[in-house]
């Protein structure tokens, strides 16, 4: 396996699942305590980590978000890698894609600057031009392949064909088969981004990309069914090939933005014992318990019974106090 399996196959197993929480400071979602300004927004970071770094198995920036902060946001991104516990990996989400000379620079600003591990990239010119950020033994790309949002079909289930005599097969499917073939996916550093919201394409994609390392987002906000996820996305190769980063599930706002009866909700379906989070508003600490489930699911997650939606309450989000993420 390449250093990144490595590192999440070894992540995944302390942490006893397979979350990855998404640090997604949209300012229409957070309170008005960090929607403001760069230390709002580095205080909100480091809560989210601190209450979450036991539980997850890595960690995935969407950098637009700290982008459109302007220079302070990008100063809090650059410090992310520092506030995350050495062992656990940091994707960088940005579905990049160029070629030449600037996916080069992408590839030194990811890697060199921002510190990631992994991060996603956007195929669409040809996997061939994402070279630079395949090229570093060290690090990983996710490939966007399946996606969760509604308008993917438009491009991902066109028919294509490799020439006259091949069957026709959707473009992603197309892109996974690709993504199978190249070197780098022998040597581990490449997966594919396979969105919970398309569970059945997930599935056919597992026949054309068996041992891929899937990054799977759309648990949550967006109405992603996790059980269809673990039935369908796990890896289908030999038992040689798998490995522990076979599958890793995103979760968002699901965990950081979502909120039942005026509380913020956990939705890490295991017990985690007590955790300690300082308000930036009420300077006093709070804890709380989750409770505790007798079933567990390799996610270190459990499905709701009766739907996807993890914001509405059900046994498998543990409340949180009031003052945690909310500053107040």
């Amino acid at each position: 396996m390449s250093r990144y399996l490595d590192l999440l196959e070894a992540s995944i197993t302390r942490r006893g699942g397979r979350l990855c929480v998404g640090i997604d400071p949209d300012p229409a979602h957070l309170p008005a305590a960090f929607s403001q300004g760069e230390e709002g927004l580095r205080r909100w970071c480091e809560l989210l980590i601190s209450a979450t770094a036991d539980h997850a198995a890595a960690y995935k920036v969407n950098l637009a978000f700290f982008e459109a902060y302007g220079s302070g946001g990008m100063r809090v991104a650059e410090s992310i890698r520092t506030l995350l516990p050495s062992d656990t990996p940091l994707i960088i989400d940005v579905k990049r894609g160029d070629i030449g000379s600037t996916v080069a620079a992408q590839a030194r600003a990811l890697y060199d600057v921002l510190g990631a591990d992994a991060v996603t990239a956007n195929p669409y010119l040809g996997i061939g031009a994402l070279e630079p950020l395949l090229v570093r033994e060290d690090r990983f790309v996710y490939l966007l392949c399946r996606t969760s949002n509604p308008e993917a079909p438009e491009f991902q289930e066109l028919r294509v064909a490799a020439d006259g005599s091949a069957p026709e097969e959707a473009l992603y499917l197309r892109v996974a088969r690709l993504a199978a073939a190249r070197p780098e996916a022998r040597a581990g550093r490449i997966g594919l981004v396979a969105g919970a919201t398309a569970a059945t394409a997930m599935a056919r994609l597992r026949e054309v990309a068996p041992n891929a390392p899937l990054l799977v987002p759309g648990i949550g906000a967006q109405g992603g069914d996790l059980a269809a996820v673990l039935a369908h996305g796990e890896t289908t190769g030999t038992p040689s090939a798998r490995v522990g980063g076979s599958l890793l599930v995103n979760v968002g706002r699901g965990i950081s933005g979502s909120e039942t009866d005026g509380r913020y909700t956990h939705p890490i379906g295991r017990p985690f014992g007590r955790v300690s989070v300082r308000s930036t508003e009420r300077a006093e600490h709070r804890t709380w318990r989750t409770h505790p489930h007798s079933r567990r699911d390799p996610c270190g997650l459990r499905p709701r019974q009766t739907s996807g939606d993890w914001r509405r309450g059900g046994s498998i989000i543990p409340r949180v106090p009031q003052g945690d993420l909310r500053g107040g």
